[in-house]
């Protein structure tokens, strides 16, 4: 290797994936087609999950509480915790998708699992407990059947995320950028094949396990399962145009900082692959 090289912080995949994404995040006035291919409308529902709402924290519930304002524009919003969602998912989808939503560790992989699951069979609007509305309209993304994702990326270099509005820039890249497609917001019909294909393989990661048999959140239920499966059934021969890039999602919605959840065993960031257990102080 040439000594002005640096080596490639990802492997080959993860780097496949991620030029594929920022092809797709960059690319510019996207394509209408996919509105008359993908036909809607899809439900005008929001859905929401914590795993106990005994326990649901006081800033997490404000959150939560600033989408029903939508419920006189015509949505309807339901909240699913861990018991909720776990008959939910037997209930639809079968044992072993029930199997695999026990082998989730922690609730934020709960709650992606929840998310594919019941997107997949019931289509709508999933949003994330932290997440506050901005009171931007949002009807027209459930006019037609296209998948709605949010871009992010990572500058491994800085450990930061970079900006949107510098990393949609067409030509924008550095080393160490990671692009990919978060988790929160997913506004999908039901059966859409992206949707399936990130239930498929969230399912079958959590079968063969991992260290210890806790497998790492982001890639096995989180957004790089997701960001695998859109690559993969695009790859495979499914229009792109089956996915709209929320390019400016954070002007409709952000996750909330700071939150009391987030210092302690629930933010998975400091329970990935560890054994997960809530203390009587982290109830509120």
């Amino acid at each position: 290797m040439n000594e002005k090289e640096e080596a490639d912080p990802l492997q080959p995949e993860e780097r496949a994936r991620s030029k594929f994404v920022r092809a797709l995040v960059q690319q510019k006035g996207q394509s209408r087609s996919g509105v008359t291919g993908w036909p809607g409308p899809i439900p005008k529902r929001i859905v929401q999950f914590w795993d106990d709402l005994d326990r649901l924290p006081a800033d997490v519930e404000s959150c939560m509480k600033s989408w029903r304002q939508l419920e006189s524009a015509g949505f309807e919003l339901e909240v699913f915790d861990r018991d909720a969602a776990s008959d939910f998912i037997r209930d639809r989808l079968g044992s072993r998708q029930k199997e695999a939503f026990d082998l989730c560790y922690h609730p934020s992989m709960m709650s992606d699992y929840f998310r594919y699951s019941y997107i997949l069979v019931e289509g709508g609007f999933y949003i994330d407990a932290d997440d506050v509305y901005h009171d931007t309209p949002i009807g027209h993304l459930f006019d037609d059947g296209r998948l709605k994702l949010q871009p992010f990326c990572y500058d491994l270099a800085t450990s930061q995320m970079v900006a949107p509005s510098i990393f949609t820039e067409p030509g924008a890249d550095q080393p160490g950028w990671i692009f990919y497609f978060n988790t929160t917001p997913m506004i999908a019909p039901r059966n859409h094949p992206m949707i399936e294909r990130s239930l498929l393989n969230a399912t079958a990661s959590l079968e063969a396990g991992g260290i210890n048999g806790l497998p790492e959140v982001q890639a096995t239920t989180g957004p790089g399962n997701l960001t695998r499966s859109v690559f993969e059934v695009i790859s495979e021969g499914c229009s792109p145009d089956a996915l709209m890039v929320a390019h400016d999602w954070e002007l409709t919605s952000t996750s909330q900082w700071p939150l009391s959840y987030r210092d302690d065993a629930r933010n998975w960031r400091l329970s990935n692959q560890r054994r997960y257990s809530v203390l009587p102080s982290e109830s509120r």
